[in-house]
């Protein structure tokens, strides 16, 4: 089922690229365009077959009536106002940003139907060459709308979620932001921070636990910097929650009490359960 005429895909890596597939597998376009600073990008997501075509210049997203943006949120930022001089007013415009608060402020002003959207999908992997239509099949995408936001450019970016085969779910920008940090954020934060601990002679040792636990540190390294300085106010708090917890346990250990350290990691373990 068409929703769109011409969309335009800003940033097609992983995740842009997913959307673009997604677009054209279930037909949901009828022209998908592809912008990203690189050529060879562009170059292999045609070849994928993921855009009809694309550019390094934005005037190519003239005529579309919808652009969502998939490139960290500083770049979302510094590419919204020389966008919206190219597209036409009435074009829906979204994003797959990490982290809503400032863009959905921002971009809200600049173009007259942006919803801000966040796909929780995606993986540690990076590029277009990881790209998959069905990436976002059983995933729950969070809509971020205001009492500002077009009523009919909320319903069609829920479709196109939906239709993608994503749940979709509503919060407020600043209810999103400090959730994520929590559920998203603050475990990239500490899997980089424990495989940054432990000296390279000594990786040869690991198992598998190893690799369960830091397998996030895999990811974007640029990007996830982007994302941490984007929710600052947020995970400095949940860094430092954190850190309290590190300090209970420590000191447990510190004093031999085996039935208060054996308390707050069974408290630990049935929360785990409880995620399943």
């Amino acid at each position: 089922m068409k929703l769109f005429n011409k969309a335009v895909i800003v940033g097609t890596g992983l995740i842009g690229g997913s959307i673009a597939l997604g677009l054209k597998k279930k037909a949901l376009a009828g022209e998908v365009i592809g912008i990203s600073r690189s050529q060879k990008t562009l170059s292999l997501a045609k070849k994928r077959k993921a855009i009809d075509k694309g550019s390094l210049d934005l005037h190519i997203a003239k005529g579309a009536d919808l652009l969502i943006f998939a490139t960290p949120p500083s770049t979302v930022l510094k590419l919204a106002p020389a966008i919206a001089k190219i597209i036409s007013r009435d074009c829906i415009v979204s994003d797959a940003s990490s982290t809503k608060e400032e863009i959905v402020r921002k971009l809200e002003k600049i173009f007259k139907r942006f919803v801000g959207a966040h796909p929780l999908a995606g993986s540690e992997k990076q590029g277009i060459k990881h790209a998959c239509a069905g990436i976002f099949k059983g995933s729950l995408c969070i809509l971020t709308p205001t009492p500002n936001t077009d009523q009919g450019a909320i319903k069609k970016i829920k479709s196109l979620w939906l239709s993608l085969g994503s749940r979709v779910a509503f919060l407020s920008p600043a209810k999103h932001d400090r959730a994520l940090s929590l559920v998203s954020h603050l475990p990239h934060v500490t899997a980089f921070a424990t495989i940054g601990t432990i000296p390279v002679d000594n990786l040869k040792f690991a198992a598998s636990g190893l690799r369960d636990s830091t397998r996030l540190a895999s990811s974007d390294s640029r990007l996830w910097a982007d994302i941490l300085l984007s929710n600052k106010k947020n995970i400095l708090k949940d860094i430092s929650s954190f850190g309290n917890n590190l300090a209970r346990i420590k000191s447990a250990i510190k004093r031999n009490d085996v039935k208060s350290l054996a308390r707050i990691l069974q408290a630990a373990k049935h929360k785990r359960e409880i995620l399943g």
